[in-house]
């Protein structure tokens, strides 16, 4: 559009002149050549819009870490306002980098999670996820709120940091989950340090928005994993306590939401069986609730 707009201000009279060749001779009245640029916008805009669309990539699902054939939902393909996004990324550990790391929990966590903002907000959500991938490709920002998991196992490479950097610097928002004790962390941060070298990893300070945007979340607690359900124990290695971090944009918004030592994703998981205690559950809609809202927000 811009080189167009270049040959529009040089053509001078010969720009008038091709106008008038393809929309015939009502052109050459001022309302006619009004109509005429009014029509060549709106053509332009649905072009673009039309564009986008084609780009944006279909839902698809992948084979699973822990489930294999999970029930699509049979409006799986309403056409909706948004959902939320996984990400996709290569992962290490488990004595070898493992591909499937990534798909911790899912599908089902992710369509649990869903249901979820369905019920509990006015948001128009998909029934089921979107799989993105740090391809060098644009698709990935058709997809603005992103969920990664097992971060403590993941591997970042250098293009596909550069990818993120550029994604969240856009607007985007990364909440990460499900990765525990200092070890884990020591991983995540090789590879969030290759997003942001420069940028500060804080603790979220109780009155940040992000913990008010619907609920009021002044008390949270160690959401536990599934061993909860064999053990009652909610930590993992030595991850006692539960740490909600974030790395912020220079306009002070949440760019990198960090749930450290807690497993949001098995709570979403496990909130249909009953011997998953209510409690944690709760807590980790309410989470989700106020971060996707918050970005949307902000």
């Amino acid at each position: 559009m811009v080189s167009q707009g270049r040959g529009r201000r040089g053509g001078g009279e010969g720009s008038g002149s091709a106008v008038i060749g393809v929309f015939g001779k009502a052109a050459q009245s001022d309302g006619g050549k009004i109509l005429i640029v009014r029509a060549f916008f709106l053509i332009l805009a649905v072009l673009g819009a039309w564009g986008v669309l084609r780009a944006q990539r279909p839902f698809r699902e992948y084979a699973g870490i822990e489930y294999e054939n999970f029930p699509v939902p049979g409006d799986w393909n309403q056409k909706t306002e948004w959902t939320r996004a996984r990400l996709h990324v290569p992962g290490i550990n488990r004595g070898s980098r493992s591909s499937l790391n990534w798909t911790m929990d899912y599908p089902r966590s992710d369509r649990h999670l869903l249901q979820g903002i369905r019920r509990l907000t006015r948001i128009d959500t998909r029934s089921v996820e979107q799989v993105v991938d740090l391809d060098g490709q644009d698709d990935i920002y058709n997809w603005p709120s992103l969920y990664a998991v097992e971060v403590g196992h993941w591997y970042l490479p250098d293009e596909q940091a550069k990818q993120l950097r550029e994604f969240l610097l856009r607007g985007g928002f990364l909440m990460v989950d499900d990765f525990h004790g200092t070890y884990e962390w020591q991983v995540f941060l090789e590879g969030i340090k290759k997003v942001f070298p420069d940028r500060e990893i804080v603790d979220i300070d109780n009155n940040d928005s992000i913990f008010h945007t619907i609920f009021d979340l002044d008390d949270r607690f160690q959401v536990p994993g599934a061993q909860y359900l064999s053990t009652g124990r909610t930590y993992e290695k030595d991850g006692y306590d539960p740490h909600w971090r974030a790395i912020y944009d220079d306009q002070g918004r949440v760019m990198v939401a960090i749930c450290h030592d807690m497993d949001l994703g098995d709570a979403w998981e496990w909130s249909d069986d009953p011997r998953y205690a209510e409690k944690f559950a709760g807590l980790a809609y309410r989470v989700a609730v106020n971060y996707w809202i918050y970005d949307l927000t902000h």
